[in-house]
């Protein structure tokens, strides 16, 4: 006798309820293999995320904006930009200010003309013969009062202008040397001087120039668009937020008689509600300090427990863990311990 057979449809129902029953008893076996295990602690945090918020050094009116809010950016590049026009100018102003000192340094360094130095040559010559020719003056003066021939005030005035011809003669002397000489080691160390501050000042407008585009710091996402085009804005005023993609950090807490089982270095498993991705990393921080456990993070009953903040340096995060977002931290304690006895 023939046995007869289920409804096609009746049938597919049947191996669909089957192979969901099994995903269902696989996916608890894996969940509870852990949560059963007295080697491994559960501790219980948030994602946090590092956030930059970008901003110019300098006022002025921005002209463009490269990214919008979800815009994946990477380090270097140009997100926004200030109007350059004033910050040229001013670098000009700076360059011809360099120039200028830099000229007058030159011309203290290279000292007097050839030509200014023969106009002193001469100056001394002419004093030279002025100063002979009062000198015989004086003198014939001299010879002919001994014979009665001239009288003592024409002697004595002889006697003034040979002393003035004298004088005349040094100070040309003088002059001559100094045009041989130069300009005095003073005067160049205050030339270099002013050449040093004009060529401060000109790096300052390069750097105020260079300042009027704005760049990322790192590889991030554009969370927020605080600033548009067209708009003034103040130097610090930020003008977008950046969230980082790397490090990904949770913010976890473990209690006080769990404290013993967990060591800076150690290697972590960390799981979201969101997916049954598993991400790892590791313990780098636990807190000297003992707090209350956030809110955020416990039942009732257990957050007035005082609690121990940890940082757990997540080495493969993406995009599916977010700022905020709960996760559960899975601790091997006994591979802990034996990480910690080879340390010692």
């Amino acid at each position: 006798m023939k046995t007869p057979s289920l409804p096609t449809g009746k049938t597919r129902w049947i191996v669909f309820a089957i192979v969901i029953i099994a995903v269902a008893g696989l996916a608890l076996f894996w969940l509870m293999r852990d949560r059963g295990n007295p080697d491994v602690l559960h501790l219980y945090g948030n994602v946090d995320i590092r956030e930059v918020e970008l901003a110019f050094r300098q006022p002025g009116r921005m002209t463009s904006m490269a990214a919008d809010e979800g815009d994946a950016v990477t380090a270097g590049a140009v997100i926004a930009r200030l109007d350059a026009t004033p910050y040229r100018e001013k670098m000009a102003a700076a360059q011809a200010e360099l120039n200028a000192a830099q000229a007058g340094l030159d011309k203290l360094r290279s000292g007097n003309r050839p030509q200014e130095i023969t106009q002193a040559q001469e100056r001394v010559r002419l004093a030279q013969a002025g100063a002979r020719e009062a000198e015989r003056n004086f003198a014939r003066q001299s010879t002919l009062l001994e014979s009665g021939a001239s009288s003592q005030r024409t002697v004595d005035a002889a006697r003034a202008v040979r002393d003035g011809a004298a004088a005349d003669l040094a100070s040309a002397q003088a002059a001559l040397s100094l045009a041989k000489d130069g300009f005095r080691s003073e005067d160049v160390a205050a030339g270099a001087a002013r050449v040093a501050a004009a060529q401060a000042a000109l790096a300052q407008a390069r750097t105020a120039l260079a300042d009027t585009e704005l760049v990322a710091p790192s590889d991030g996402i554009v969370i927020a668009r605080i600033r548009e085009p067209g708009s003034m804005v103040a130097s610090s005023t930020p003008v977008y937020t950046l969230s980082l993609r790397d490090p990904v950090y949770v913010r976890a807490y473990v209690s006080e008689p769990d404290l013993g089982r967990i060591t800076p270095g150690a290697s972590v498993r960390v799981r979201t509600d969101s997916s049954d991705k598993v991400y790892h990393g590791q313990i780098g921080f636990i807190s000297p300090r003992a707090e209350f456990t956030p809110k955020t993070v416990e039942t009732t009953d257990l957050r007035t427990d005082l609690v121990y903040r940890l940082r757990v340096v997540v080495a493969d995060g993406d995009q599916g863990l977010r700022q905020g977002m709960p996760v559960t931290v899975d601790v091997d304690t006994a591979r802990t311990v034996d990480q910690s006895a080879a340390g010692r």
